[in-house]
C-alpha cells in the first residue's frame, strides 16, 4: 500500500536547526494547505469542534534510512537505543506524529499553532486528538525524562526590532528550549540558523541565551 500526502505544512522553520524538539513548545502559527483533491469543504465537517488535531507526517529531509540502534542526542550522542524506543527519523517508515492546536479553518487551510515539522513537511493525514484516549497522565518518559529547563533569551533593542512584532514571542519561545545539538555546550560558539526571512546568530553561556545578530536573508 502506498501513501501520498494530502497536504503541505507553511511555516517560519526554513531549516532543520532551529525547529522545536517536539510539539506544543512554541506558539507559533503554522499553516496545513491541502492538496485540491483533499480541499472539499464537506472533509472538514465537524473539525472545528475539536480544539486540537493529530498530524501525520513525514521526515522529507531525511535520507538515510533505517537502523535497529540509534544515538539519541537527548542523551548526548554516546548511548544506543533501540529505534523503537526513540523518536528518530530512521524508521522503517520515515513517518512522524505530532499533536497541533487548532486555531481556524478556511477553505483547504488549516491555521495550528505547536508545530514541530520544517516548512513544507508533507502531511500524510490528519485526526482530531481526544483528551479521554490520547492524554494518559501517569505514563512514563523512558530515558527521556523531563523537559529541559528554558533558557532566559536576552535581545539586544536594535536586533529585535528587525523582527516582526507578531513573531517576536515565538521566536524567544524557540531560543528559549536551546536549540543547539544538546551535546554542544561551548560558550564562545556562536550559532545561526534561518527563521522566516531572517538569519538569526546567537551564543549560550549557562542559562543565558544571548541574540548577537539578527540579518535579514536577501
Amino acid at each position: 500500500m502506498e501513501i501520498e500526502p494530502i497536504a503541505f505544512i507553511e511555516n517560519d522553520y526554513k531549516e532543520k536547526f532551529g525547529i522545536p524538539r517536539q510539539s506544543g513548545l512554541v506558539d507559533l502559527p503554522s499553516k496545513i494547505v491541502f492538496l485540491d483533491k483533499y480541499s472539499d469543504e464537506n472533509a472538514f465537517r465537524g473539525l472545528d469542534d475539536f480544539s486540537h488535531i493529530w498530524l501525520i507526517w513525514g521526515f522529507s529531509e531525511f535520507n538515510g534510512g533505517f537502523s535497529p540502534t540509534v544515538r539519541p542526542p537527548r542523551l548526548g550522542g554516546n548511548v544506543r537505543k533501540g529505534v523503537f524506543a526513540t523518536r528518530s527519523p530512521n524508521r522503517p517508515n520515515p513517518l512522524g506524529l505530532s499533536v497541533v492546536r487548532l486555531l481556524r479553518i478556511e477553505r483547504g487551510v488549516l491555521t495550528v499553532t505547536g508545530a514541530d515539522l520544517m516548512n513544507g513537511t508533507p502531511i500524510f493525514d490528519v485526526k482530531p486528538y481526544l483528551p479521554y484516549a490520547d492524554s494518559v497522565p501517569e505514563a512514563k518518559n523512558g530515558f527521556a525524562l523531563t523537559q529541559r529547563d528554558v533558557l532566559q533569551v536576552e535581545f539586544p533593542d536594535e536586533q529585535i526590532a528587525k523582527i516582526p512584532e507578531e513573531k517576536r514571542l515565538g521566536l524567544s519561545e524557540l531560543l528559549s528550549q536551546d536549540p543547539r545539538p544538546q551535546y554542544q555546550n561551548d560558550p564562545a560558539r556562536v550559532y545561526t540558523f534561518n527563521f522566516a526571512e531572517f538569519q538569526v546568530s546567537f551564543r549560550v553561556e549557562g542559562e543565558q541565551l544571548l541574540v548577537t545578530s539578527i540579518e535579514k536573508i536577501s
